[in-house]
């Protein structure tokens, strides 16, 4: 597991690219066989993948969580962007295909997973926070995410959000957490953007060929900076920090939040005017 530690704004406004691409960009997701985990200091969030193989893969704990197994005092939730596969949690069985997501609550202690077929491995992309209360595990298709509609081709940023780990669709102590789909020819995530001092966020970006970029932005209003990147690889977004991207042509992303609480609605937005 790679720790990263807090970074203030303050000290972000003198980082270099190679710099704020060390502390804030997720490379190393999704080898075949692997489990990856980036635990960061901001708000304990841990982000990972998991891709079985040959072999299904136990859900490891090590000393950085102090715990006798991983779940012991968090929660934790699963989006599939691969192929179907099966995650066995405590005996009990929940098969999930592409874009499925899953809830594993608290106390959970033998979380393992496979793939249905080797060729064609599952992609098993994950956020986890720390947790009070047990609450139960709970597969949630893509279909049954909450659907919002916003955004326009006017203005390039049309698109779908799906609330999978939302308290309007199954309850979580703290994590929040969603796929966003762009309609084909949009390409801005977010525009005014927005921060929430209250709330981190995640970003995983997927579903790009491999010369496409996003050019995800980041900063405080009046410092802003930005990371490129690329397909699979995730933007970890401390609450100081402002939230958007655009990309060279259409993309997928999933977004997880933890912190003071879970409305999705509650952004600070920007005036155009006051970006830097």
């Amino acid at each position: 597991m790679e720790v990263r530690e807090y970074v203030n704004s303050a000290f972000a406004e003198r980082m270099n690219t190679a710099e704020m691409r060390r502390h804030f960009l997720v490379e190393d997701l999704f080898g075949p066989g692997k489990v990856s985990m980036t635990y960061s200091h901001v708000d304990r969030m841990i982000t990972g993948s998991i891709v079985p193989a040959a072999h299904e893969l136990l859900l490891p704990v090590g000393k950085e969580l102090g715990t006798e197994f991983f779940l012991a005092r968090r929660e934790i939730g699963i989006i599939n962007i691969g192929q179907a596969g099966i995650v066995r949690i405590d005996g009990s069985e929940f098969r999930m295909g592409p874009r499925d997501g899953l809830y594993i609550g608290m106390g959970a202690k033998d979380v393992r997973f496979a793939s249905i077929e080797q060729k064609h491995p599952a992609k098993f992309y994950f956020n986890s926070a720390p947790a009070h209360h047990e609450y139960p595990s709970r597969l949630i298709s893509l279909g049954d995410a909450r659907e919002v509609a916003l955004g326009s081709m006017e203005e390039g940023n049309k698109r779908v959000i799906h609330q999978y780990l939302h308290p309007a669709v199954l309850p979580t102590c703290q994590l929040v957490m969603g796929m966003t789909m762009l309609e084909l020819g949009c390409v801005w995530n977010t525009m005014p953007v927005h921060t929430h001092e209250r709330r981190m966020e995640v970003y995983l970006y997927f579903d790009m060929p491999e010369d496409r970029l996003v050019f995800h932005l980041f900063g405080k209003p009046d410092q802003t900076r930005h990371l490129v990147v690329r397909n699979e690889q995730a933007v970890i977004s401390p609450s100081w920090s402002i939230h958007s991207g655009v990309g060279t042509g259409s993309y997928t992303f999933i977004w997880g939040m933890v912190g003071e609480n879970q409305t999705f609605d509650d952004m600070d937005h920007v005036p155009m005017k006051n970006l830097l």
